[in-house]
């Protein structure tokens, strides 16, 4: 009798135990592991394009080879902006540190006059804007880091595709004609909508923002655009941390008006995709609470690195659309959101 009491124990400390060893062995093997979450997510997004293009009577050999094509095109030219981008930010990225060094004395020394005579001491002398100027190019070496093995992540997401086109009737063979699939069936169409509809969304976002910056005459605009583009993917604090590069910038380089407009760009952008456009096409029922953003954000960057950031919210998405798919854990996914589901209150 006292064994059976503690099983429920035992089983709850066993579970934990398994659920720490996963979280070390994923952190371990980042190296691994995010180029297959990367190629997941990318198959995802193109698997709706290949069951299109099956529809329309092309052979399965050939829409991979369409799909093939626009992936690698993407990816060479992904790479080239990244790449050429990095190169001249890199070079550039000396003089940006000192001209922030020599802008904040400017300010010490204006406030000096003025009667405000702050020294360099306790928090002011830690305060370093150079390594404000560190963070970005340490950000931006990480997603850039992404496409180091896009070779690895271009043939399996082949190999996903190939595998996803005949798995429906590999498993209705494997369960019997009169399976169903109602749950993973909902659940796959409405990761594939959202996956495809963000990536939409945010591709746009960082086109507008490109083009705005490009007429502000902004540095490096591709940049900043393509950072836009995947950090769009993390809601409030992405968008956030997306200006700050281009903001910072434009403060050195063209000063306090145009800096002012690019913040408001940014801020047009986002409310509008954000506000508007987001919840127009994917419905405000797959928001996700702030704090669980937030959460995500800082567990999925610790486990995974830099792209476990950008991917967080599609990982947390993805466990909330399973959560969602199923009426006794939809509670759940309800705890997760941002607000009560259309009709309840």
């Amino acid at each position: 009798m006292k064994s059976n009491e503690t099983s429920p124990i035992i089983w709850i400390l066993i579970s934990v135990a398994s659920l720490v060893i996963i979280i070390a062995g994923l952190r371990a093997a980042q190296s691994i592991v995010v180029p297959f979450l990367l190629a997941g997510f990318i198959a995802l997004i193109f698997a709706p394009s290949l069951f299109w293009l099956q529809r329309k009577r092309i052979p399965i050999l050939g829409a991979l080879l369409i799909i093939f094509v626009v992936i690698f095109l993407a990816g060479i030219g992904a790479a080239a902006i990244i790449g050429m981008s990095l190169d001249d930010f890199s070079k550039a990225l000396p003089e940006y540190q000192e001209r922030l060094t020599e802008g904040k004395n400017e300010v010490l020394q204006g406030l000096a006059k003025t009667g405000f005579n702050i020294t360099e001491k306790g928090l002011l002398k830690s305060i370093n804007p150079g390594s404000a100027m560190d963070l970005i190019g340490g950000l931006l070496s990480g997603l850039g880091g992404m496409l180091s093995n896009s070779v690895l992540i271009l043939l399996t997401v082949i190999f996903i595709l190939l595998e996803a086109a005949g798995f429906p009737t590999k498993l209705r063979s494997a369960l019997g004609p009169k399976a169903t699939f109602v749950h993973f069936d909902k659940f796959s169409q409405k990761i594939q909508s959202y996956l495809v509809i963000k990536t939409i969304i945010s591709l746009i976002t960082g086109l507008v923002i490109a083009g705005w910056l490009a007429v502000l005459g902004v540095n490096f605009p591709l940049l900043w655009g393509f950072l836009a583009f995947v950090l769009n993917f993390i809601p409030n604090i992405g968008s956030i941390i997306a200006a700050v590069p281009a903001v910072v910038l434009a403060l050195i380089d063209l000063g306090i008006v145009p800096s002012f407009l690019v913040i408001s760009g940014y801020v047009a952008v986002n409310v509008v995709m954000g506000n508007v456009v987001e919840p127009r096409f994917l419905g405000r029922s797959l928001g996700l609470s702030p704090l669980v953003v937030f959460l995500s954000l800082v567990f999925w960057g610790w486990v995974l690195g830099p792209v476990g950031m950008v991917l967080s919210v599609p990982l947390t998405m993805m466990v909330k659309i399973a959560l969602d798919s199923r009426e006794d854990t939809q509670w759940m996914a309800m705890l997760l959101g941002s607000g009560p589901p259309a009709g309840k209150s």
